[in-house]
């Protein structure tokens, strides 16, 4: 049986590097796969500015690139990265390309989507996946429920509290 909490993980980022999951121990994360073609790309913005505000309280925005819904994100993580950065100014961490679904889906990915109550397969680009300071799904939301939605909001404030 899979442990709980995704700190047990490793993930690649988007420069190559290897990294276990336990980094962000203690810390609230929201994990999104993200898309450079798709019609909710614009939300890299609401992503950007979430990370801004929180990020002194704790939060960690996690960006996991994902070519699986419409060829959306066709690049190399270098296109993936300099897209980010140019375009919406994005510092919070990014990581390479996975699969989040199918026979190859990503470990992290097979965790979010199955072992927990917020399961169920990833339907398009910008799932989000928040996390809480135990590493544990403590909620999901839609690609078209907008990172700065209230809906969003009241829920990272209330993780960020705890």
């Amino acid at each position: 049986m899979m442990s709980p909490n995704i700190y047990t993980i490793t993930v690649t980022d988007i420069t190559g590097t290897k990294r276990s999951l336990d980094k962000y121990s203690g810390k609230v994360l929201l994990i999104v796969n993200v898309a450079s073609k798709c019609g909710f790309t614009s939300q890299y913005s609401g992503l950007q500015e979430l990370y801004e505000k929180f990020s002194p309280r704790g939060l960690v925005v996690c960006g996991f690139p994902s070519n699986d819904f419409g060829k959306q994100e066709p690049g190399t993580d270098s296109d993936i990265q300099k897209f980010c950065s140019l375009n919406y100014k994005v510092t919070f961490p990014m990581f390479s390309k996975v699969k989040v679904k199918g026979k190859e889906m990503h470990p992290l990915y097979e965790h979010l989507t199955n072992h927990n109550k917020y399961g169920g397969r990833i339907l398009w680009n910008f799932s989000k996946f928040l996390i809480n300071r135990s590493g544990e799904v403590a909620e999901r939301f839609a690609p078209f429920t907008k990172p700065t939605s209230k809906r969003v909001l009241n829920a990272l404030e209330k993780m960020l509290n705890q």
